[in-house]
């Protein structure tokens, strides 16, 4: 595997870790534990930035062009869309935390 390849698999690889993330939150919010809802979706933020520095390098690359742009094949297309899969689960669970907490926990 080149770098280009792990650089894309780590993108997939913490996406998933911060979708599981945002679920476990989604869990919590079923129970109505939202605190602990809410301390999962911060941790599911914070493993998102690795990703999301991962996505900029190769951006930037592709941006500057020359020999170090990337190719955009399927993996790339794979990585992006569970990369963006994962912001709208977060988005979405943290939406619902604010519907459903109504502060009585």
């Amino acid at each position: 595997m080149n770098e280009l390849e792990q650089q894309v698999v780590e993108i997939i690889s913490t996406a998933g870790e911060s979708k599981s993330k945002a679920f476990e939150a989604l869990k919590k919010v079923k129970t109505k534990e939202f605190a602990a809802a809410r301390k999962l979706l911060q941790e599911s933020r914070e493993i998102d930035i690795e990703a999301h520095k991962i996505q900029t390098k190769l951006i930037t690359a592709e941006m500057r062009g020359g020999e170090d742009k990337p190719e955009i094949g399927l993996l790339m297309v794979h990585a992006q869309d569970h990369y963006m899969t994962a912001q709208l689960a977060r988005d979405l669970i943290e939406t619902l935390i604010e519907v459903f907490d109504n502060g009585e926990e």
